[in-house]
């Protein structure tokens, strides 16, 4: 076994740890308080062509695969979880779906820019009704002629306001349910009857928009049909299971950072004359920081690995988004009990990192959901079939 990377992603992980120090950290606390998707920056990103790292170069990708993804959500997610998530739900989720499951029509016209940055992705699948019930969605497509029409709204969706390419999902088969009567679409902001309703106030992540996504009579032509008719529940399903892997690994990054301020902090910190990293408390909390983080590590790029070989890795995924964001919010509390009354306070990085730590507990399926996935997989191994 070879754990080592190539030099090739050695050379893409200097340049986006470059990019993440010159571009990403200056503003972190700024679009924090202001509460701004950083626009600029993911202008920059795409001339760098960070927005379409995992994507083959024949659609204006980097072809760094999903190994060269997470490199990029870790070193993202080192600086800034704003940042990681607006160019994660573009990259991860968003685009991604077109990428799995388009034509190679649909890819050219939609992934090719997308990919580029000349255009922006979200990914549109929950509801009020349907959050870790994804199946329950209620939005309807009717077939009208050369469109569908699509009825209903999507909420809590990442870059929803800003994006200009959609991937959507809509009921067109009540009594099929899920399994055959869910169908995907690629929207564009433009098409007649869509529009962006309220955009929401976050504790953390406030640099990322959150918003509400309304069709109304919204008209999608035909050719917009992403992956087979009816299957489209399976399309999001396979989406989300690559979008996990990559969001471990932005947790990685995020975890990595607070214990190396952590580490820093204890450093030069004195109390009782001496500096407090001679306290065995504080060696044993970043001692577990430390153990964690590297299991989390071998963990991400190894279920990375299996997504570039073409393995299955539907558990690894599941392990990996409820591990990743539990170890991710062990470090940052650890960080800011090390901290002190220093790691409590506005403005700096350790209190910004626990607000926004919190949230990869919960999207992209919580981490009881998460479980259940698990579980499942092994109890289908021996015959056992586990109702959701």
């Amino acid at each position: 076994m070879d754990f080592t990377f190539s030099k090739e992603h050695e050379l893409l992980r200097k340049m986006i740890r470059e990019f993440a120090e010159r571009e990403v950290r200056p503003l972190a606390t700024e679009i924090d308080e202001t509460e701004r998707v950083p626009m600029e920056t993911v202008r920059k990103a795409a001339q760098l062509g960070l927005m379409g790292v995992p994507f083959p170069q024949e659609y204006g990708g980097v072809g760094a695969g999903e190994i060269g993804y997470c490199i990029l959500m870790e070193e993202l997610g080192k600086v800034c979880t704003s940042t990681a998530t607006v160019i994660g739900a573009h990259t991860g989720i968003g685009a991604m779906a077109i990428y799995l499951d388009g034509t190679p029509e649909q890819k050219v016209k939609y992934l090719t820019p997308l990919a580029k940055g000349e255009k922006i992705a979200a990914f549109a699948l929950t509801e009020p009704q349907a959050g870790s019930d994804a199946a329950a969605i209620r939005t309807m497509a009717v077939r009208d002629g050369d469109h569908y029409v699509l009825n209903g709204n999507k909420i809590w969706i990442t870059n929803g306001d800003i994006a200009d390419v959609i991937s959507v999902f809509a009921v067109t088969d009540k009594a099929l349910g899920a399994r055959g009567g869910v169908t995907a679409f690629i929207v564009e902001k433009d098409f007649p009857g869509f529009s962006v309703g309220s955009i929401e106030e976050k504790m953390g992540i406030r640099g990322s928009s959150t918003a509400e996504l309304i069709f109304n009579d919204c008209r999608v032509p035909k050719e917009n049909v992403l992956g087979t008719f009816g299957a489209g529940f399976v399309t999001a399903m396979k989406t989300l299971d690559i979008g996990r892997v990559s969001l471990a690994a932005a947790c990685l990054g995020g975890a990595q950072a607070a214990l190396e301020m952590s580490v820093r902090f204890a450093s030069q910190r004195r109390q009782f004359g001496v500096p407090i990293a001679q306290k065995q408390a504080i060696q044993w909390m970043v001692a577990e920081m430390s153990a964690e983080i590297e299991a989390l590590r071998s963990l991400v790029y190894r279920t990375a690995w299996m997504v570039d070989t073409g393995r299955p890795f539907s558990r690894e995924a599941a392990i990996c988004k409820f591990y990743g964001s539990e170890v991710a919010s062990r470090c940052i509390d650890r960080a800011v009990q090390i901290h002190g009354g220093m790691g409590y306070m506005r403005g700096f990085s350790i209190e910004r990192g626990y607000r926004d730590a919190r949230i990869a507990e919960i999207f992209e399926g919580t981490n009881e959901v998460q479980r259940i996935v698990v579980a499942s997989d092994i109890f289908r191994q021996v015959g056992v079939r586990i109702s959701p």
